[in-house]
């Protein structure tokens, strides 16, 4: 695919438009081993002063101010403001039952690491997006500054579906990868017949700022108008098979049953610090960045 192509699928004009005026907010403060744009409340030793302290032994001699040494003939430290290196991760369920939905659930999730990835990389934060099933020997690329755009453009093409792995084995993968502290994105449909419960409750024992994307197509929120008559349906991932008729009744009753696997992650979240919101592919990409995110602290 041309890269012309890739940025009109991703990252449209108008939407790299909106992603220039935003950046990323975490609800910690992180200390990283580069300095950043963000300034923090913390003295450290970047080049904007702060303020000066007395000295104390042990203290680095460079920073002492030496003209308040000749005219208080007292030693004082110059104190500077620290700047902040955020990381921020996007880990992407690449699963056989994300490839569904126009467009597919896993191209929705592309998109929205493209934006957000792209407001990290306009701020130089250090941005890193994964899928659930990335291994140990070939991690996602460290990306840093508005020229790693075209690397994490690439990256994002290359996934495919068919990584079917269980989503507290994917997590785990993750966070030993990746144990530092940052801001965490898991984009996902939350599929998984062991149940979500397991993985999200390990990434709430991480050191991070964790958002739940639980991404669905309209199909799978409304089959009421799509779905009829006499079906076979069979599981993308592990192939089992269920004969059903579709009735009123039955489309009742599988509307009962998402609004409380909704309900069930929701609170799920709620209860563990973590934020969730649901993702309608349908919506597009901007209006989720720009509303529902804002909404949600992730972005300002």
């Amino acid at each position: 695919m041309a890269k012309t192509n890739i940025v009109s699928d991703l990252l449209s004009p108008e939407l790299l438009a909106q992603l220039e005026r935003m950046e990323l907010v975490s609800r910690k403060v992180f200390r990283g081993r580069m300095k950043g744009e963000r300034r923090s409340k913390r003295k450290g030793t970047s080049v904007e002063f702060a303020d000066f302290r007395p000295y104390v032994a042990g203290d680095d001699l460079r920073f002492i101010d030496w003209n308040m040494y000749a005219r208080l003939d007292r030693l004082f430290l110059k104190m500077f403001l620290e700047e902040e290196d955020l990381h921020f991760y996007t880990l992407i369920d690449a699963s056989t039952s994300m490839d569904f939905g126009t467009p597919s659930k896993l191209t929705y999730a592309k998109q929205l690491a493209a934006a957000l990835g792209f407001v990290g990389l306009c701020r130089t934060d250090r941005v890193r997006i994964e899928t659930l099933g990335t291994s140990t020997r070939k991690p996602g690329p460290v990306l840093r500054g508005r020229h790693s755009v075209w690397r994490m453009l690439d990256y994002l093409d290359g996934i495919e579906p068919g990584e079917n792995v269980p989503l507290l084995e994917g997590a785990k993968n993750f966070c030993l990868r990746n144990s530092g502290k940052g801001i965490l994105v898991l984009i996902t449909d939350l599929m998984d017949k062991s149940g979500f419960e397991p993985a999200l409750r390990f990434l709430s024992t991480q050191q991070m700022d964790v958002y739940v994307v639980q991404t669905l197509a309209p199909v799978e929120l409304n089959p009421a108008e799509q779905i009829k008559g006499d079906l076979k349906l069979v599981d993308c991932e592990d192939g089992d098979i269920a004969e059903i008729t579709v009735s009123r009744p039955l489309l009742d009753k599988y509307k009962r049953t998402l609004d409380a696997f909704v309900d069930g992650a929701r609170t799920f979240c709620a209860k563990r610090g973590m934020a969730y919101m649901l993702a309608n592919t349908e919506v597009p990409v901007g209006s989720l960045v720009s509303n529902y995110l804002r909404q949600r602290g992730l972005l300002r």
